[in-house]
């Protein structure tokens, strides 16, 4: 798949894919998974980092990049065009990464995400080409039809129950010109709580009462920060399973064994 599009004046003939792969683990799962670098964990004899790599060259982009250590510079060096050093601040690796987007778009990825593949990559960037940024959401009941028996992940936002993607697309451009509360939405991906939060009062209580929607957000997103905010809906739920316990972990493993 390539990409070509233009907005603000910036010209991108493909999508630079950048991988978040800094994260680390302990106690349990870190024993579970063999290393403390959730990244390097393996699914069914591939870790996690080069699951999201090997999903993200289906999209032909002009460049994939990855900000690690130097373990998983040496996993991945070599299958990938740049690997941008970590530091101990995490959201200093979020600005890294965001970064990379200044002048074409950006697909951000984590490296948790053990089932994510080039169709499901390719159905998400395909739909969010009118967006500045998007975040992928599955269905709940297409989630728990793909993984029977996982770990609960979903949430309900008014009538709809959703499960948030590890993903996010940025416009070219968009990006650096949003970098605080882009990285802040970004750390709080994982929590539709956390992502009302930042995104103001108003939809923390409309949350908490059960009265949030989906709109709320994006209309929120596109009055306070000036883009155009999407949540793609019906998204892959092979981009919404990642793995954050070690109960997630025994699922994925179990999964694919039976599969």
């Amino acid at each position: 798949m390539s990409i070509a599009f233009r907005r603000d004046g910036i010209s991108s003939s493909g999508v630079i894919v950048t991988i978040t792969a800094g994260g680390r683990v302990s106690g349990a799962l870190a024993e579970a998974i063999g290393t403390d670098v959730k990244a390097l964990a393996a699914t069914g004899g591939r870790t996690w980092l080069d699951a999201a790599i090997e999903a993200a060259r289906t999209l032909t982009p002009s460049r994939v990049v990855v900000v690690g250590g130097d373990a998983v510079r040496a996993a991945c060096g070599r299958n990938v065009d740049e690997v941008l050093h970590e530091t101990a601040r995490g959201r200093e690796n979020i600005r890294r990464a965001i970064e990379t987007g200044a002048h074409e778009s950006l697909l951000l990825l984590t490296s948790d995400t053990p089932f994510i593949d080039g169709p499901a990559l390719a159905d998400f960037v395909g739909r969010s080409q009118d967006a500045d940024v998007a975040l992928p959401l599955a269905e709940a009941a297409a989630y728990e039809a793909a993984y029977p028996g996982a770990p609960p992940h979903a949430v309900r936002l008014g009538p709809d129950r959703v499960v948030n993607g590890s993903a996010v697309y940025f416009a070219a451009g968009v990006g650096p010109r949003v970098l605080a509360p882009a990285e802040a939405l970004f750390e709080a991906r994982k929590s539709l709580l956390a992502m009302a939060a930042q995104l103001g009062p108003a939809l923390l209580v409309r949350f908490a009462l059960g009265r949030l929607r989906i709109k709320d957000v994006e209309s929120r997103a596109r009055t306070l920060l000036g883009i155009e905010a999407r949540a793609v809906r019906n998204a892959s739920p092979a981009l919404c399973f990642d793995v954050d316990s070690l109960e997630d972990f025994r699922y994925a493993n179990d999964y694919r064994r039976a599969t």
